[in-house]
Protein backbone atom coordinates (compact mmCIF):
# COMPACT_ATOMS: atom_id res chain seq x y z
CA UNK A 1 0.00 0.00 0.00
CA UNK A 2 1.57 3.52 -1.12
CA UNK A 3 2.67 5.59 1.81
CA UNK A 4 1.12 8.95 2.04
CA UNK A 5 3.81 12.02 1.25
CA UNK A 6 5.64 13.90 3.70
CA UNK A 7 4.65 17.60 3.95
CA UNK A 8 7.38 19.35 2.22
CA UNK A 9 8.67 21.93 4.92
CA UNK A 10 12.24 24.40 5.16
CA UNK A 11 13.40 25.64 8.46
CA UNK A 12 15.61 28.64 8.66
CA UNK A 13 18.60 27.80 11.17
CA UNK A 14 20.32 30.66 12.55
CA UNK A 15 22.87 32.35 9.99
CA UNK A 16 23.26 29.16 8.59
CA UNK A 17 21.34 27.35 5.79
CA UNK A 18 17.92 26.30 4.50
CA UNK A 19 16.87 22.77 6.48
CA UNK A 20 14.59 21.06 3.79
CA UNK A 21 12.42 17.79 4.61
CA UNK A 22 10.06 15.99 3.40
CA UNK A 23 9.20 14.90 -0.18
CA UNK A 24 9.30 17.69 -2.98
CA UNK A 25 11.82 16.94 -6.30
CA UNK A 26 14.77 19.95 -6.08
CA UNK A 27 15.56 21.02 -9.66
CA UNK A 28 17.21 23.54 -11.41
CA UNK A 29 14.81 26.02 -13.52
CA UNK A 30 16.27 28.30 -16.03
CA UNK A 31 14.64 31.41 -17.44
CA UNK A 32 14.10 31.53 -21.19
CA UNK A 33 14.37 34.57 -23.34
CA UNK A 34 13.51 35.36 -26.87
CA UNK A 35 15.95 37.19 -29.60
CA UNK A 36 15.36 40.43 -27.69
CA UNK A 37 16.25 39.40 -23.68
CA UNK A 38 12.69 39.49 -22.79
CA UNK A 39 11.73 36.56 -20.19
CA UNK A 40 8.81 34.47 -22.02
CA UNK A 41 8.80 31.00 -20.45
CA UNK A 42 10.79 28.20 -18.17
CA UNK A 43 13.26 25.54 -18.99
CA UNK A 44 14.21 22.89 -17.13
CA UNK A 45 17.90 22.22 -16.11
CA UNK A 46 19.43 19.68 -14.52
CA UNK A 47 17.44 17.29 -11.23
CA UNK A 48 18.96 16.92 -8.54
CA UNK A 49 20.01 13.55 -6.27
CA UNK A 50 18.66 14.77 -2.75
CA UNK A 51 17.69 12.61 0.35
CA UNK A 52 14.89 13.14 2.36
CA UNK A 53 16.42 15.65 4.62
CA UNK A 54 18.87 18.05 3.27
CA UNK A 55 20.05 21.17 3.84
CA UNK A 56 20.39 24.46 0.79
CA UNK A 57 23.12 27.13 1.44
CA UNK A 58 22.08 30.43 1.96
CA UNK A 59 24.96 32.38 2.60
CA UNK A 60 26.22 31.84 -1.19
CA UNK A 61 29.52 30.81 -0.82
CA UNK A 62 29.08 27.02 -0.76
CA UNK A 63 31.24 25.21 -3.45
CA UNK A 64 28.74 22.41 -3.09
CA UNK A 65 25.55 24.73 -4.66
CA UNK A 66 22.95 24.24 -3.85
CA UNK A 67 23.66 22.13 -0.61
CA UNK A 68 25.16 23.98 2.21
CA UNK A 69 29.05 22.90 2.60
CA UNK A 70 29.45 24.49 5.79
CA UNK A 71 31.15 27.52 4.84
CA UNK A 72 28.49 29.87 6.44
CA UNK A 73 30.43 29.14 9.59
CA UNK A 74 33.97 29.86 8.31
CA UNK A 75 32.58 33.31 6.69
CA UNK A 76 30.55 34.35 9.52
CA UNK A 77 27.53 34.86 7.35
CA UNK A 78 24.66 37.30 9.07
CA UNK A 79 21.76 35.86 7.48
CA UNK A 80 19.19 37.68 9.75
CA UNK A 81 15.79 37.77 8.65
CA UNK A 82 14.58 41.22 8.19
CA UNK A 83 11.05 40.19 6.27
CA UNK A 84 7.96 42.07 7.40
CA UNK A 85 5.58 39.04 8.82
CA UNK A 86 2.78 40.92 7.27
CA UNK A 87 0.24 38.94 5.12
CA UNK A 88 0.81 39.00 1.23
CA UNK A 89 -2.68 41.02 1.16
CA UNK A 90 -1.18 43.69 3.82
CA UNK A 91 1.70 44.39 1.61
CA UNK A 92 0.29 44.78 -1.95
CA UNK A 93 -0.73 47.46 -3.75
CA UNK A 94 -3.81 47.32 -6.54
CA UNK A 95 -4.13 47.90 -10.05
CA UNK A 96 -7.37 47.71 -11.27
CA UNK A 97 -9.00 46.43 -14.26
CA UNK A 98 -12.13 45.97 -16.10
CA UNK A 99 -12.46 42.27 -15.34
CA UNK A 100 -9.79 41.41 -13.36
CA UNK A 101 -6.74 43.55 -11.05
CA UNK A 102 -3.18 42.85 -10.35
CA UNK A 103 -1.84 42.47 -6.78
CA UNK A 104 1.71 43.59 -6.60
CA UNK A 105 3.93 43.40 -3.87
CA UNK A 106 6.93 45.33 -5.14
CA UNK A 107 9.48 44.44 -1.97
CA UNK A 108 9.18 40.33 -2.85
CA UNK A 109 10.45 41.01 -6.83
CA UNK A 110 12.84 38.65 -7.45
CA UNK A 111 14.14 40.63 -10.79
CA UNK A 112 12.55 37.32 -13.40
CA UNK A 113 11.26 40.07 -15.25
CA UNK A 114 8.28 38.11 -16.87
CA UNK A 115 6.27 41.04 -16.02
CA UNK A 116 7.99 43.29 -18.78
CA UNK A 117 7.18 41.60 -22.26
CA UNK A 118 4.22 43.03 -24.17
CA UNK A 119 3.93 46.51 -22.90
CA UNK A 120 4.81 45.40 -19.00
CA UNK A 121 1.53 43.28 -16.82
CA UNK A 122 0.68 46.67 -15.27
CA UNK A 123 -0.55 48.44 -18.31
CA UNK A 124 -1.65 45.02 -19.92
CA UNK A 125 -4.86 44.98 -16.96
CA UNK A 126 -6.51 47.52 -18.32
CA UNK A 127 -7.20 45.91 -21.25
CA UNK A 128 -8.28 42.14 -19.94
CA UNK A 129 -11.37 42.60 -20.96
CA UNK A 130 -9.70 41.58 -24.57
CA UNK A 131 -9.30 37.81 -24.42
CA UNK A 132 -5.98 38.02 -26.13
CA UNK A 133 -4.54 40.89 -23.34
CA UNK A 134 -6.21 38.47 -20.84
CA UNK A 135 -4.59 35.39 -21.71
CA UNK A 136 -1.58 37.25 -22.40
CA UNK A 137 -1.43 39.07 -18.76
CA UNK A 138 -2.30 35.52 -16.94
CA UNK A 139 0.12 33.73 -18.50
CA UNK A 140 2.79 36.59 -17.57
CA UNK A 141 1.82 36.79 -13.85
CA UNK A 142 1.53 33.12 -13.34
CA UNK A 143 5.61 32.91 -14.33
CA UNK A 144 6.21 35.16 -12.04
CA UNK A 145 8.03 32.80 -9.38
CA UNK A 146 8.12 35.07 -6.03
CA UNK A 147 4.22 35.44 -6.12
CA UNK A 148 4.90 38.99 -6.02
CA UNK A 149 2.02 39.28 -8.68
CA UNK A 150 -0.88 37.54 -8.37
CA UNK A 151 -4.08 38.06 -10.39
CA UNK A 152 -7.48 38.79 -8.68
CA UNK A 153 -10.72 38.21 -10.49
CA UNK A 154 -13.17 40.54 -9.40
CA UNK A 155 -16.79 38.94 -10.31
CA UNK A 156 -15.84 35.53 -8.56
CA UNK A 157 -13.82 37.72 -5.63
CA UNK A 158 -11.05 35.39 -5.50
CA UNK A 159 -7.47 34.64 -6.95
CA UNK A 160 -6.32 33.08 -10.30
CA UNK A 161 -3.81 30.86 -9.42
CA UNK A 162 -1.98 27.46 -11.05
CA UNK A 163 -1.91 25.37 -8.38
CA UNK A 164 1.21 22.92 -8.17
CA UNK A 165 2.41 19.83 -6.34
CA UNK A 166 5.10 21.06 -3.63
CA UNK A 167 8.13 21.63 -5.42
CA UNK A 168 12.06 23.63 -5.02
CA UNK A 169 14.01 24.69 -7.80
CA UNK A 170 17.33 26.65 -7.83
CA UNK A 171 16.67 29.81 -10.57
CA UNK A 172 19.67 30.74 -12.96
CA UNK A 173 19.26 33.70 -15.36
CA UNK A 174 21.08 33.66 -18.52
CA UNK A 175 20.36 36.76 -19.82
CA UNK A 176 21.85 38.62 -16.61
CA UNK A 177 24.60 36.03 -16.45
CA UNK A 178 23.41 35.04 -12.65
CA UNK A 179 22.36 32.53 -10.67
CA UNK A 180 18.77 33.70 -8.90
CA UNK A 181 17.07 32.60 -5.52
CA UNK A 182 15.59 29.29 -4.56
CA UNK A 183 11.86 28.95 -5.96
CA UNK A 184 9.38 27.14 -2.93
CA UNK A 185 6.36 26.06 -5.03
CA UNK A 186 2.51 24.27 -4.11
CA UNK A 187 2.40 25.54 -0.75
CA UNK A 188 5.64 24.53 0.64
CA UNK A 189 6.12 25.77 4.71
CA UNK A 190 8.56 28.08 5.52
CA UNK A 191 9.45 28.07 9.37
CA UNK A 192 11.71 31.10 10.68
CA UNK A 193 14.83 30.45 12.75
CA UNK A 194 12.70 31.56 16.06
CA UNK A 195 9.76 29.49 15.40
CA UNK A 196 7.73 31.67 13.00
CA UNK A 197 5.85 30.29 10.20
CA UNK A 198 5.84 32.65 7.47
CA UNK A 199 2.24 32.91 5.10
CA UNK A 200 2.28 30.15 2.92
CA UNK A 201 1.64 30.69 -0.73
CA UNK A 202 1.57 28.87 -4.20
CA UNK A 203 4.65 30.39 -4.92
CA UNK A 204 7.90 32.01 -2.99
CA UNK A 205 11.34 33.04 -3.57
CA UNK A 206 14.27 33.09 -0.63
CA UNK A 207 17.16 34.60 -1.13
CA UNK A 208 20.45 32.34 -2.14
CA UNK A 209 23.17 34.97 -3.28
CA UNK A 210 23.14 35.94 1.24
CA UNK A 211 22.76 39.65 0.09
CA UNK A 212 19.27 40.40 0.08
CA UNK A 213 17.91 43.26 2.61
CA UNK A 214 14.50 41.54 3.12
CA UNK A 215 15.49 38.07 3.84
CA UNK A 216 14.53 35.26 3.97
CA UNK A 217 13.25 36.32 0.39
CA UNK A 218 15.39 37.32 -2.61
CA UNK A 219 14.65 41.42 -3.28
CA UNK A 220 16.75 40.77 -6.54
CA UNK A 221 20.13 41.51 -5.08
CA UNK A 222 21.49 38.44 -6.71
CA UNK A 223 21.60 40.51 -10.52
CA UNK A 224 23.44 43.80 -8.99
CA UNK A 225 25.88 41.43 -7.14
CA UNK A 226 26.55 39.36 -10.04
CA UNK A 227 25.82 35.78 -8.24
CA UNK A 228 26.98 32.69 -9.48
CA UNK A 229 26.58 29.60 -7.28
CA UNK A 230 30.10 27.81 -7.31
CA UNK A 231 28.76 24.06 -8.84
Amino acid sequence: MPTAKEKVSIVISKDGPYVVSGDAPLTEEIIGANAEGESIKWQRGRTYNAPAKYALCRCGQSAKAPFCDGTHVRVGFDGTETAPRTSFAAQARTFDGPHLSLLDARDLCADARFCDPNGKVWNQVARTDDPNVRAMFLSQVHNCPAGRLIAFDKAAGKTIEQKSAAAIAVIEDPVEDCSGPIWLRGGVDLISGDGHQYEKRNNMTVCRCGESKNKPFCDGTHASANFKAEK
